[in-house]
């Protein structure tokens, strides 16, 4: 019975090098495949598996002292969401482009956004009037967001800094801020980012989107499917799920999400079935 775990913990780690030489041999010897990525300021990973090993994966991992308290998630998945396994030691987590911004300790990112859980985030949300702010690309967003999200129009995640920084949000700087992306991670960064810059009230979605759909699938203040790192590219969190995305070449709704079929390209497309052959650079472009 194949699952994904979605997983990540802000740490200071004084040897990320050797923590990847004891991942890979873990994941190696439990059959998971994925993706993990490890720096001075911890792990960050999406990896998949039998039950049973991806279990033994996550119990082991969390026998290390610094990951004793790592925040995971689960999801259903297929014997092909990931084909291969990778472990790799990077200056962020996540690539913001700003690393010397970043400060940590063994309790997490120092100087983040108010921590909400689901609940907490519909109680705020009945007592204030907030905004919430996606942290992912706009590909991502397309597919799935927040009601009236504000979804700043970068395609990767190191635009967020000059985006912040152009003075495009400075009248939120006043107002009650939700940032939220697909675990958490992200915003654990773009909070601080945020705050730093002069944002009064920021607060981050914890567990992220994932967690959100967790307690609320569809029945909440959610819309559409969940974009997600592995040969699935997207989820819905119940059959009821709306779908407010459609192809860019016919306008048809749909949530299927393609790569570029230029091996040098990383662009992504919203395309339907019937257009998902045509998904290349060279033949057409995103408005």
């Amino acid at each position: 019975m194949p699952k994904i775990l979605l997983f990540y913990k802000f740490t200071p780690l004084a040897d990320p090098a050797a923590v990847r030489l004891w991942q890979r041999e873990l994941c190696d010897s439990l059959g998971i495949r994925g993706r993990i990525i490890l720096s001075k300021d911890g792990i960050n990973g999406t990896v998949g598996g039998d039950l049973k090993d991806v279990k033994q994966y996550l119990k082991r991992t969390r026998e290390y002292a610094p990951f004793h308290d790592l925040d995971a998630k689960w999801s259903e998945g297929a014997g092909g969401d990931f084909p291969r396994l990778t472990v790799k030691v990077r200056d962020e987590l996540v690539s913001f482009g700003a690393p010397a911004e970043l400060r940590v300790d063994e309790t997490g990112v120092i100087g983040g956004g108010t921590r909400l859980s689901p609940d907490e985030l519909h109680e705020l949300v009945a007592a204030k009037e907030v905004t919430f702010f996606d942290g992912r690309n706009r590909i991502e967003a397309s597919i799935g967001r927040f009601r009236n999200a504000v979804v700043p129009d970068v395609a990767n995640t190191r635009e967020f800094v000059a985006e912040l920084d152009s003075g495009r949000y400075d009248h939120l700087k006043g107002s009650p801020i939700v940032t939220y992306c697909t675990g958490g991670i992200r915003c654990e960064v773009l909070s601080s980012l945020m705050l730093s810059r002069g944002f009064g009230e920021v607060y981050q979605l914890e567990g992220g989107i994932a967690r959100y759909g967790e307690t609320y699938g569809d029945s909440g203040l959610w819309e559409g499917s969940l974009y997600v790192f592995d040969e699935r590219m997207s989820v819905p969190f119940t059959p009821d799920a709306a779908v407010i995305s459609e192809c860019y070449l016919c306008t048809t709704p749909t949530t299927h999400i393609e790569n570029c079929k230029d091996p040098a390209c990383r662009e992504l497309f919203v395309v339907c079935d019937e257009h998902a052959a045509e998904t290349a650079c060279s033949l057409h472009l995103i408005a």
